[in-house]
């Protein structure tokens, strides 16, 4: 998954993603009880705060400007203070929001969820779900022509609320394909032939055995249900969620791929639906095969799930999940071609580049303490090791003791390291060229003219660290302390 992510963020400048559905705002009323009513059975919540967030479509959108996405949206509001309320959250997320219509005869969708002790006691709805008018099918299609022109993937994100009519989804899947756009939609509803020639769907469990009209409390029965939802509606692909069972993705005329949940706390499941879309949308703009955007997506429904109510996620989350996932020893192990893609994609999540460089021989308590400190300087901590030629140059022919590969796979057990690559040049300039850290660490025992690639580092705005070393820990010493207690016995 790192390599999508690599994929993802290779250029500075993310694609542009239209979503097009049902625009909901989502508000949260917090407080506790601590007492039961006296006019009825029922809690009384002494009401502490009050906060509104985007929800459906919206949430959709916001999911994708957190992530560095240019992103239109097209829906409906009503002529309302909540209507009023969501034009100002887009316009703080960065959503472009002239694609809107406003209806003075119809409400805003309104969800208003009572919380206290971080437990949802109730919901109240306000909503109008009647599909919107051919006059107003029209209007919508003209605001989303011209987004077309520069836009990479268009989102269809229906929540039944009466905006996503059956007309307007053919008239934007038509359009869209006139362009050879991509059409992923998040659907609802039993009748998916309105989505027909779209390029996947993101159903759920539930919404797909709707559906379907069949059972899929099997693996049989769910790929059953799936393979009918292909046939009606032609997709390439459908990535369905499966909750605690992480995701299958399907696709006419082969099998079934399993993708299983990372292991994490759920602690609200609202909304985790629309971070799928928006990434999985993504990683497809991106040019993403549908498994590997799925798997990017995967990790972030992870993410979303463990946050208190409609959520999003930001690129330094994403990237921590999907690096999380494939913390491997051996996976730390990287070429300096590789190490470039990874750092590049890294820096343009948000992380902060650390690079050091040693031997590494006899890795004792010292080491160990040295990383940690380099760590704590940034995000990814990448080591430059140094192969057994150069290690020779430097020290010896009798060194290294350990060959670099076995060197290399003790140091990627560290959980302080990031990536390792081996070097055989004498000095690491070449690496530090190639990687532009933005903090250098060496051993407080050089002095910093001393530092190979101080010059290089500073020119361009970073900056060296002098870590301290431990006292009385050296691979020398340990060397020679084994010598000494050993070498009259190997005899």
């Amino acid at each position: 998954m790192i390599e999508s992510l690599e994929q993802i963020w290779r250029d500075r400048a993310l694609p542009h993603i239209v979503v097009v559905g049902d625009i909901i705002l989502d508000e949260y009323l917090y407080g506790a009880v601590g007492r039961i009513s006296p006019e009825a059975p029922v809690p009384v919540l002494q009401s502490s705060r009050n906060h509104a967030v985007l929800g459906g479509a919206a949430n959709v959108a916001n999911n994708l400007a957190a992530l560095g996405c240019q992103v239109t949206l097209v829906g409906i509001l009503g002529e309302d203070a909540p209507g009023e309320r969501l034009r100002a959250l887009l316009k703080s997320a960065g959503v472009g929001a002239d694609g809107i219509l406003v209806d003075a005869d119809r409400p805003t969708t309104h969800k208003l969820r009572i919380v206290a002790q971080r437990q949802q006691m109730l919901r109240i709805d306000r909503e109008l779900c009647q599909p919107i008018d051919a006059a107003q099918v029209e209007i919508a299609l003209n605001l989303i022509r011209p987004h077309l022109l520069n836009a990479d993937v268009v989102v269809l994100s229906d929540y039944a609320k009466g905006f996503v009519t059956g007309p307007l989804t053919q008239a934007v899947i038509a359009l869209a394909s006139g362009r050879n756009l991509p059409v992923l939609v998040d659907p609802k509803g039993t009748d998916y032939t309105r989505y027909r020639n779209v390029a996947a769907l993101t159903p759920n469990l539930h919404e797909l055995e709707v559906a379907a009209g069949s059972s899929v409390n099997t693996p049989e029965g769910l790929e059953k249900a799936a393979r009918i939802v292909l046939d009606q509606t032609q997709a390439k692909a459908l990535l369905v969620t499966c909750g605690a069972d992480g995701m299958k993705v399907f696709a006419p005329a082969c099998s079934p791929i399993h993708i299983p949940a990372q292991a994490r706390e759920v602690f609200d499941v609202t909304g985790a639906g629309d971070t799928v879309i928006a990434v999985f949308a993504l990683g497809i703009a991106r040019g993403l095969e549908f498994v590997a955007a799925a798997r990017v997506a995967n990790a972030a429904a992870g993410l979303v799930v463990g946050k208190m109510g409609t959520a999003t996620i930001s690129r330094v989350e994403l990237w921590d999940a999907v690096a999380g996932a494939e913390a491997s020893p051996e996976g730390k192990i990287v070429d300096l071609s590789a190490l470039v893609d990874r750092v590049t994609a890294a820096r343009r999540a948000g992380k902060r580049i650390v690079f050091t460089n040693g031997c590494f021989d006899l890795l004792h308590a010292g080491h160990v303490a040295y990383l940690q400190q380099a760590r704590r300087e940034g995000d990814v901590l990448v080591v430059g090791l140094n192969s057994d030629a150069s290690v020779k140059k430097l020290k010896g022919p009798e060194r290294p003791l350990v060959p670099e590969r076995e060197r290399a796979q003790v140091l990627a057990a560290l959980e302080a390291v990031t990536y390792i690559t081996v070097f055989a040049d004498e000095t690491p300039a070449n690496i530090i060229e190639h990687l532009r850290p933005d903090v250098l660490v060496k051993g407080a025992d050089y002095a910093p003219d001393q530092v190979v690639g101080r010059q290089t580092v500073e020119s361009y705005g970073g900056r060296l660290v002098l870590v301290p070393l431990v006292k009385g820990q050296s691979t020398s010493g340990l060397i020679a302390a084994i010598a000494a207690k050993f070498g009259a016995r190997s005899h």
